[in-house]
């Protein structure tokens, strides 16, 4: 072999290999694809299986299979007494043909009689395997009435079992739902949570607000555009000139009454003393 052989067959044997490698690599690329798809489907599934329905379907199923091996039952059994009507007619026959045979020896009629026992013969084969089959169709009702009552016994038990578990399951489901409830995990709990914050928050700035507002009105370094808020000084003297206005509407009355009836000006000059001690307590 030539040295440019040796190159060519090098250079198709590293072009082969390097085709084999990128195979390999696609290869794996794609099951790494279908890993990822078939992981996720199980998330997915697994999120919205709802192990109840599953429990139900599976009962379902195990209700179906029951159905059929008792109808399995039903249905050897109607072959069964069948065979049975069979073999009772063939034996009827048997008998009439016994009798036959036997009038024709009396008769003299061998030839009869021989015919007669021929066709007993052939129906007795007949009746043979008749019974055999009645005695397997017999054997294969017993054993599908047994299966059946093992089969009713684990759907029974599977009944007793689903229930506990599907009981069990939904008081878990709801004590979560009430623990998230509580705890303010739930996304409804949680928005709530959020607008009662906010709403107190809110409520908190408010409130800060007017207090601070109350305390420049006070202090008068804001003026209020009403006229309504007064400072301490406003509110004192308007204090004073309220007293001194009663004061004075107070001494004109007794000068309106000081012309009045004698005996009622003691009671009136009682009353004045004690209206003027009033305000001094």
């Amino acid at each position: 072999m030539t040295q440019c052989e040796r190159w060519a067959r090098a250079l198709d044997w590293s072009g082969k290999s390097h085709a084999v490698w990128k195979d390999a690599e696609v290869a794996s690329i794609f099951e790494r694809i279908a890993l990822v798809f078939k992981s996720k489907a199980n998330k997915a599934l697994d999120k919205y299986e709802d192990p109840r329905e599953t429990l139900d379907y599976s009962y379902q199923k195990q209700l179906e299979l029951l159905q059929n091996v008792r109808r399995g039952v039903a249905d050897v059994a109607t072959s069964r007494k069948r065979v049975e009507l069979q073999a009772s007619k063939m034996n009827s026959e048997v008998e009439r043909l016994t009798t036959a045979a036997q009038r024709a020896l009396e008769s003299n009629r061998e030839d009869l009689a021989r015919e007669a026992l021929t066709r007993k013969a052939g129906l007795q084969e007949q009746l043979n395997d008749l019974q055999t089959q009645h005695a397997a169709l017999q054997a294969e009702e017993e054993k599908l009435v047994r299966a059946s009552s093992r089969l009713q016994a684990k759907v029974d038990a599977f009944r007793t079992r689903k229930e506990t578990i599907k009981a069990t399951y939904s008081a878990a489901e709801a004590q979560t739902r009430i623990n998230e409830a509580f705890t303010g995990i739930s996304e409804e709990m949680g928005d709530v949570g959020l607008a009662i914050q906010r709403a107190e928050d809110k409520t908190q700035e408010l409130q800060a607000r007017a207090s601070a507002v109350d305390e420049l009105l006070a202090s008068g370094a804001l003026e209020d555009p009403t006229g309504l808020a007064k400072d301490d000084i406003s509110r004192e003297l308007d204090a004073l000139a309220a007293n001194s206005s009663v004061e004075s509407e107070l001494a004109a009355m007794k000068a309106q009454l000081t012309g009045g009836s004698p005996a009622a000006r003691p009671e009136l000059q009682a009353g004045a003393e004690t209206t003027q001690e009033e305000p001094q307590s």
